[in-house]
């Protein structure tokens, strides 16, 4: 349980420290419950001018819920977000990026722009639905590059590593971010707060922004912003 409340006491104003320090924004996905029992300081991601993306209610895996349900967790946690924030989530993440087959008709229904749970490519792409008149884009993710698999030991639920060293870290996705970087696409980081928080690995993270920093035509975006760009382009 302390765990938990390490990510949004300690791990959470030590990022968006970090961030402020390089002017950089970003994308959090909260899950509603989260954000209900950490108001103020949602409230104080979004004025500072990060973008507050819906990440289900209880972490409930949409694959595991009926379509009624996926629908009462989204519309519950849209409201959430937008009685703290004043601002409609417009991007989603589903929890565990475990999304049931009516789930990106479902986003759709619910005016979500964007969705960021797959793995089809390594640039933002137009997801397949029924709805011929409607379209919603994909910012792809993947578990390399997500601190989770790296960084969680957990025993009570039977996560027990092996525990990577920020090093280690920090060599794969620099790794990984250079043959974006060669053959284009998006650097799509996934990160936890109670994970990347921890001081040293925070101190890789703040690393790997300055190497990225050395490179040319690089932009630092939320997804929001990542979702209305030309990805059609080869850049």
């Amino acid at each position: 349980m302390s765990m938990a409340d390490y990510g949004p006491k300690v791990a959470t104003p030590r990022i968006l420290d970090l961030l402020e320090q390089y002017n950089l924004f970003s994308t959090f996905f909260i899950p509603g419950f989260i954000a209900e029992t950490n108001s103020k300081l949602v409230e104080n991601i979004s004025a500072r001018g990060h973008e507050i993306g819906h990440h289900g209610y209880m972490h409930e895996p949409p694959a595991t819920l009926t379509p009624k349900q996926e629908h009462e967790v989204l519309h519950k946690g849209i409201n959430i977000i937008k009685s703290i924030t004043g601002k409609r989530p417009i991007g989603y993440r589903s929890p565990s990026w475990e999304l049931s087959k009516s789930s990106i008709d479902l986003l759709i229904e619910h005016n979500f722009t964007y969705d960021s749970s797959l793995m089809g490519d390594d640039k933002p792409y137009v997801v397949n639905n029924t709805k011929a008149d409607k379209q919603i884009v994909e910012i792809p993710i993947h578990w390399l590059l997500d601190d989770a698999p790296n960084f969680v030991y957990a025993p009570s639920a039977n996560r027990m590593g092996p525990l990577k060293t920020a090093n280690e870290v920090y060599d794969s996705w620099k790794s990984e971010f250079e043959g974006i970087y060669k053959y284009g696409g998006c650097f799509n980081l996934t990160m936890h707060p109670q994970h990347i928080g921890r001081p040293g690995r925070l101190l890789m993270l703040e690393k790997l922004i300055q190497y990225i920093k050395t490179f040319d035509h690089i932009k630092f975006m939320t997804c929001e912003q990542v979702s209305n760009e030309d990805f059609t382009s080869n850049s």
